[in-house]
């Protein structure tokens, strides 16, 4: 069915995704570059500001993760912290935003809120940050906080620091000079003044990721972007709905919340050419070796004996999460949910027919739009009139060029069909997401 524009719920929000863990990079490809070399973080940040995209992100590791007592395969090791690099690229870029993934457990208000202000003020008010959290003594092994917080704690001590961190930005004077600040509270006592006025686009766009019901409701409460991932365009409804519900008793409207999930994209000439893309990049991201490890980390158990060419293991996983093979990576979820999810990749196999290695490619794959440009951008524009989404973050294949033939031969076609912005009118963050300034409580 084609989507007129004057259907959809608002204007398509685009963000770039700086790839790195997990399957989703091919680092084996001959065109891969370098996780490390600022050229790359260049590369995408120009190609996402050509593409007027609202901004660009990236995520953060606390701590190397392993795998049965080694660095995980799949891990990206030496990438430059996330700030440092937006810094650097506030200045070779005018109006692409800028958002770096933070964490709130193993960071201070008054600190975060500093650089964050920083960040906001040397690139014009272009700033964003992605809260999250975490609860493992492991990552906490580095901040010699081990264990420290329990995993109920996680959202409590997030909204507490971001209600702290928005206190001071708010803390100057409408004349320009500092005043007297002070939060007491469960997690933080913070007494001083902050060293920087407010910033242009008055706080920082705060981002928020994760599915749980916990997660959900601290984006309702306190975020503008919730980052998030569903398979089907169903699904993708059934969460817009459910987090924009939860808005109005937070005091909030719809609009306040932009929801943005992470997408891939695969493009053809033809939707029958980029299948058979998708298919091939698929089988290079689960290589045999990704495959067993993929399976190692649902079962809980060592599978290397298993052939990634044979059938799923009948051996039940163990949900004991001390016994867990991965650190520094959350497991699927409690004993229940693993064990559906068991279930499911069982129940796919057997119907297919499908091996060890197969079952992970065809169970595993991200929410991915496939076809031809048009294609593409007519199921994003349905996506978005459909209300399950309000915007995409796009995770690239490669690095760094990824997403140079998505801005060529999508973003035109958008355009277009008045889907999509031709020009940048606002210079912040939050003009370009259709977000209003938070009200001044200095």
């Amino acid at each position: 069915m084609t989507v007129t524009p004057d259907t959809a719920a608002g204007p398509i929000h685009l963000a770039a995704h700086f790839p790195g863990v997990n399957s989703t990079t091919v680092w084996t490809d001959p065109r891969s570059g370098s996780q490390i070399d600022f050229g790359s973080f260049e590369h995408l940040a120009r190609t996402a500001e050509r593409g007027l995209f609202d901004f660009f992100f990236l995520a953060e590791g606390l701590r190397l993760r392993e795998h049965k007592g080694l660095i995980h395969d799949l891990d990206v090791m030496g990438r430059p912290e996330s700030i440092t690099v937006l810094n650097a690229l506030a200045a070779l870029t005018d109006r692409l935003g800028l958002a770096a993934t933070v964490n709130a457990t193993f960071n201070e208000p008054f600190e975060l809120a500093r650089r964050l202000s920083s960040l906001d003020h040397l690139s014009g008010g272009r700033a964003g940050w992605n809260v999250v959290t975490s609860s493992d003594a492991f990552t906490g092994e580095n901040f010699r906080r081990g264990g420290y917080l329990d995993r109920a704690d996680r959202y409590t001590r997030a909204a507490e620091f971001v209600r702290t961190a928005r206190g001071l930005w708010d803390s100057w004077s409408a004349d320009g000079s500092p005043r007297a600040f002070s939060h007491r509270g469960p997690h933080f006592t913070v007494e001083g003044e902050f060293t920087l006025p407010r910033s242009p686009q008055g706080h920082p766009v705060v981002i928020q990721a994760g599915d749980s019901a916990e997660g959900r409701e601290f984006a309702a409460a306190a975020a503008d972007v919730v980052f998030t991932r569903h398979g089907t365009l169903e699904a993708g409804r059934a969460f817009y709905a459910d987090v924009k519900g939860r808005l109005a008793a937070h005091g909030r409207a719809p609009g306040e919340l932009k929801v943005m999930p992470g997408v891939t994209v695969v493009l053809g000439a033809t939707d029958a050419e980029a299948q058979e893309k998708a298919a091939d990049l698929r089988r290079r991201q689960i290589s045999p070796q990704n495959a067993l490890l993929a399976l190692e980390q649902i079962w809980g158990r060592d599978l290397s004996g298993y052939d990634p060419d044979g059938p799923l293991p009948a051996v039940e996983p163990d949900t004991d999460p001390e016994s867990a093979l991965s650190r520094g990576r959350v497991r699927a979820g409690t004993p229940a949910e693993i064990a559906a999810i068991v279930a499911k990749w069982r129940a796919l196999s057997e119907e297919k027919g499908l091996s060890i290695r197969q079952t992970v490619i065809e169970a595993s794959g991200r929410q991915s739009f496939i076809g031809a440009p048009g294609t593409v951008a007519e199921a994003m524009i349905t996506h978005v009139a459909g209300r399950a989404a309000d915007g995409f973050i796009l995770v690239p294949q490669l690095t760094p060029g990824g997403l140079d033939d998505f801005v060529d031969d999508v973003v035109p076609l958008l355009q277009e069909r008045g889907a999509f912005r031709t020009r940048y009118t606002g210079t912040t963050l939050r003009s370009h997401l259709g977000l209003a300034e938070p009200v001044w409580k200095g």
